[in-house]
């Protein structure tokens, strides 16, 4: 240890103060230390590491600090204090600078996981041993909710295959490779609960790091013997006799093969189906032309002129990076995007925050759940709409004018020195309406640069030679490149699945996917969707916060057939429909389903089919364990066996 403590004096100065404070908690014995005229207050773009401290009270802290740490490292001390649960929920508002309401609290009991990791499954009685071995998975998919699928499965008992299109592992991690592709979630809570990294390094991590991350954790749980690669799932239809899935599949040379499953888990995700603009003429452009998401690495941008049609996530990442490098580049934006201040977007952490994490008792878990407060709910009530509110349609209730206005206020500066390109910056739609971007400069800079143009002027058309804009204007380029997101409302539409009666799911659904608690249909018995309809989320937690709880929640249902001896179950559709009921009416009141807004997060009948419009501890605890009386069950397996 006293090599380690070599790096406290620059650890203590990249610290995250509250959580540092409460991990001292754990070092010291007592929370005597966590005074009211320490207690850190938050504002949304000040200095979240020193939580609103003055300089002399940091000071204080960190002197307190470097002596408990030197203390506790050179005493030879292994158990920290476990402190009980007053001491407890004292730490858990003074970390966030406020008090928890009391429905937060066992879910964030359970993210900082004293206790060990609650979404274990546990299948430990003879019964379920048993049930669990003749219980046999197909999962679609080795991305981040695949991999976390095999995972959770293999801990239950339970087998499976996984079926994966790409040669790795990984998603969208393993196909997105464009310029500058990285997470905007931060990385210490963009990461398994149950596999923390503490060698992150960025903030913000890059493609190439989260690939790794995934492939280790692979690796790690000894998944890849389960996974067939460069293999295409083509049908998934459900046989009534047997109350097993057939899973058709193809390989990369084209041989076909069905597989057998009692239950199918789809973790395709949602926004893996480029999409391509429907404009007049795509197709026709002459010069090299491909999408973000089919990042073409032969086509040598240096000198060139290009197009980039689209300023989503994609877009707001890569443009920056190629116009270091290209003569001229033309950008046709349609709507701008929101930037929300992250000054540490492309910040790597330092080496005293990587010690802090690996050697302070808790400090990875205390810190971790700063981020997950923050995060998850924090921004909630801002992009909620207000049914009285009657200002102008930019906002939908005074909350989301005020944020608007404070978001206004970090971009204007940006833009001194162009004048003209602030109008082009600022979306008239309210906060929250579309997707927000992570914001450290970056994107507002390389717009201003001399070799950059920023057009507005509705595309008319695509033709050979590049793009004409409405007003008559045509932009010649050397190469076409379409930052136009994917097909998110399309769900599973690389395959189809039929369910009972044959009847195809995408056939139920005409263009308008619904899924009780986006996992779930009627009809389609033990199938199951991870990142399905009305589970994505815009300003509150991480994705896979999400799909954690999904499958919690599937190797549940896995497990209430086990318990029960059924072979399958369903949603009713009752429950169904009630469910999807209130998720519309919920989505209306958002910024994202006010009518003034349209977005990739409405399907093509004007329905929020995305997001879900509830705070993040909703799905939480709607996932924790399957209702019984939400389901049909299909035959006892006794009964099927004597059939």
């Amino acid at each position: 240890m006293a090599q380690d403590l070599s790096l406290l004096k620059q650890a203590l100065q990249e610290a995250h103060l509250p959580a540092l404070m409460v991990s001292l908690v754990h070092m010291t014995g007592n929370a005597d230390h966590l005074t009211a005229d320490k207690t850190p207050v938050y504002d949304f773009f000040g200095d979240s590491r020193v939580g609103g401290l003055s300089e002399e009270k940091q000071a204080e802290i960190v002197a307190f600090a470097e002596k408990v740490i030197t203390d506790y490292m050179t005493s030879g001390k292994k158990t920290p204090y476990q402190p009980s649960p007053e001491t407890l929920r004292r730490m858990m508002d003074y970390v966030v600078g406020a008090p928890i309401p009391e429905h937060y609290v066992p879910f964030l009991k359970e993210e900082l996981a004293f206790d060990g990791d609650a979404k274990l499954p546990e299948w430990n009685t003879p019964q379920l041993k048993s049930a669990a071995e003749k219980l046999h998975v197909i999962v679609v998919g080795a991305g981040m909710s695949g991999l976390l699928s095999g995972i959770r499965l293999q801990q239950a008992g339970i087998s499976f295959e996984i079926i994966e299109k790409n040669a790795d592992v990984g998603g969208t991690w393993y196909e997105n490779t464009y310029p500058g592709c990285r997470v905007d979630n931060p990385n210490h809570m963009y990461s398994f609960s149950f596999e923390p990294n503490h060698d992150w390094p960025y903030h913000y991590s890059t493609q190439d790091v989260l690939l790794g991350y995934f492939r280790r954790t692979a690796n790690k749980y000894d998944l890849r013997k389960h996974i067939r690669f460069e293999t295409q799932v083509v049908e998934a239809r459900f046989d009534e006799a047997s109350s097993q899935w057939h899973v058709r599949v193809k390989d990369k040379n084209g041989r076909e093969e069905t597989l057998t499953g009692d239950a199918v888990i789809s973790a395709v995700g949602q926004l893996n189906q480029p999409r391509k603009p429907d404009i007049k003429g795509e197709g026709s452009f002459k010069g090299p032309t491909f999408h973000s998401a089919q990042w073409r690495h032969d086509v040598d941008l240096k000198g060139k002129k290009v197009l980039v049609i689209g300023t989503g996530a994609s877009a707001f990442q890569f443009v920056p990076e190629i116009a270091k490098d290209v003569a001229d580049l033309t950008v046709f934006q349609r709507t701008p995007p929101w930037l929300g201040p992250t000054p540490d977007y492309h910040d790597k952490v330092g080496e005293g925050k990587k010690w802090l994490l690996e050697y302070i008792p808790f400090y990875a878990k205390w810190y971790r759940f700063w981020l997950f407060w923050m995060l998850t709910d924090g921004l909630y009530d801002y992009v909620k709409g207000d049914p009285g509110y009657n200002g102008p349609p930019t906002a939908v209730s005074a909350a989301n004018a005020e944020l608007r206005e404070m978001i206004v206020t970090a971009i204007k500066p940006q833009a001194d020195g162009a004048p003209d390109l602030l109008d082009k910056i600022i979306p008239a739609y309210p906060f929250g309406g579309k997707r927000s971007l992570r914001d450290n400069g970056t994107w507002v800079e390389a717009l201003k640069r001399p070799n950059v143009d920023l057009i507005t002027d509705p595309i008319a058309e695509i033709n050979e030679t590049g793009v004409k804009t409405k007003s008559g204007k045509q932009y010649d380029g050397d190469v076409l490149i379409y930052g136009t997101g994917f097909q998110a409302s399309n769900f599973l539409r690389t395959y189809k699945v039929v369910g009972r009666n044959g009847v195809e799911l995408h056939d139920r659904w005409h263009g308008d996917a619904r899924a009780y608690l986006g996992m779930t249909v009627p009809g389609f018995p033990n199938f199951f969707m991870i990142y399905g309809p009305n589970t994505n989320i815009v300003v509150n937690g991480s994705i896979i916060f999400f799909s954690e709880c999904a499958v919690r929640y599937i190797v549940g249902s896995l497990k209430l057939l086990a318990e029960t001896g059924h072979t399958t179950l369903e949603p009713k559709e009752e429950v169904h429909d009630a469910f999807n009921r209130k998720v519309d009416e919920a989505n209306r009141w958002m910024a994202w389903g006010a009518p003034q807004v349209t977005s990739w997060y409405k399907n093509a009948t004007g329905r929020v089919s995305q997001n879900w419009p509830f705070p993040l501890v909703d799905y939480w605890k709607a996932t924790l364990k399957p209702n019984p009386n939400d389901f049909i069950f299909g035959d006892k397996r006794s009964q099927k066996a004597a059939a």
